[in-house]
């Protein structure tokens, strides 16, 4: 995939993220969604970047796609 422009922002390599552990889980966006008990378009949305998941959402995700959430703060 390659890195994004800068100007994408955190919140594409956030969206980035969130697809990488739902493909390697091997689901599909609604499999997704049905495990985190919500919609394929809320999904959808999560995935777009466009919307901002809070900390229960992403660990919703993380229990959803078997993996582990890990929040954490780097220097610049």
């Amino acid at each position: 995939m390659g890195n994004p422009p800068e100007w994408l922002g955190p919140e594409f390599d956030l969206a980035r993220a969130l697809i990488k552990a739902r493909t390697r889980a091997g689901i599909t966006q609604a499999e997704l969604a049905a495990r985190m008990k919500t919609t394929q378009s809320a999904v959808a949305r999560l995935e777009s970047g466009r919307v901002p998941p809070s900390t229960r959402t992403l660990e919703k995700v993380a229990q959803a796609t078997g993996t582990r959430l890990r929040i954490q703060f780097d220097p610049p």
